[in-house]
């Protein structure tokens, strides 16, 4: 993927090697935006084959609504290749959204903020740990991401290259694309109603259509070329289907705990993860992004 000459947006707090006091909310059940006991042990699986604590989970890595988002303005941010990356990323995807807005749903695109921390962040979802991984929280609009989950992604995962990494980026951006939509809001209220079979089904289908989304940012990169602009090249499409892959709650489960568990999947399987993100890759439609059936 070529993005070194392409434009970098402005809206990324870089807050690395700042240390926040304090920690999250102990674990509440149900106070998790909807995710059940079975997501929480998928999640601690995860953080357990990323090399971090699971027990962190349960003392502050769970998001709640109490901490403010973080300021970056007492920190001097690191003009590195991982922040010049992450900035061209997330400008492309502000690019794509602002036009996919206006021409297929004729209104106006809210761009987010992107948060790089270290370690630990606070945000409005509570405080969480890096080994929860990048994640997004509608109350403050913006993703979050340790950068160095790219390193976790190549070693433990076998989904190394630009385009996997920018795939990741723009996932978390299809969850903002859900809360500008009111889906997030909508889903949320069915599963505080559900089941919690029903509660892990509608977390399944809600990240299979960030996929999706995804994947109508990459179609959208696909079709442009020129100096100035995020490219891509051969094999850049088959390294982000192989990402998807890789970070299937199946593939995860097989990996930590040498079986798979459907019940307690939150994101999807491996096959379910590819088939979205393509679907998304060929069409470049929100139409065609309709997990939820509704």
């Amino acid at each position: 993927m070529r993005w070194q000459d392409a434009e970098r947006s402005t809206n990324v707090d870089d807050v690395r090697g700042r240390r926040f006091g304090g920690g999250g909310m102990p674990l509440r059940l149900g106070g998790m935006g909807g995710m059940s006991l079975g997501g929480l042990v998928a999640i601690m699986a995860i953080t357990y084959l990323l090399g971090g604590d699971p027990l962190a989970i349960l003392t502050g890595g769970v998001p709640t609504e109490t901490a403010a988002p973080p300021s970056a303005g007492d920190v001097a941010p690191i003009d590195d290749e991982g922040s010049q990356f992450v900035k061209t990323v997330l400008k492309s995807t502000e690019t794509v959204w602002g036009s996919v807005f206006r021409e297929q749903l004729g209104r106006s695109y809210s761009e987010p903020r992107l948060v790089m921390f270290s370690d630990q962040v606070p945000s409005a979802c509570g405080t969480n740990s890096a080994a929860v991984g990048p994640f997004y929280c509608p109350p403050d609009q913006r993703v979050y991401i340790d950068i160095s989950f790219y390193n976790e992604l190549d070693r433990r995962f076998g989904a190394p290259g630009d385009f996997a990494q920018a795939y990741v980026i723009a996932h978390e951006v299809g969850h903002h694309v859900q809360n500008l939509l009111g889906i997030d809001e909508k889903v949320r209220a069915a599963q505080q109603r559900g089941s919690e079979a029903q509660a892990n089904q509608l977390s399944v289908r809600m990240e299979l259509q960030a996929d999706c989304f995804a994947g109508v940012w990459g179609h959208y990169v696909k079709a442009q070329s020129g100096p100035g602009k995020v490219t891509l090249e051969p094999g850049d499409v088959e390294e982000g289907l192989r990402a998807a892959a890789a970070i299937g709650d199946d593939a995860i489960q097989r990996k930590a705990q040498g079986q798979v568990s459907p019940e307690s999947w939150t994101h999807g399987s491996s096959e379910q993860r590819v088939q979205w993100l393509r679907r998304g890759l060929d069409s470049g439609q929100v139409a065609n992004c309709n997990t939820l059936g509704t």
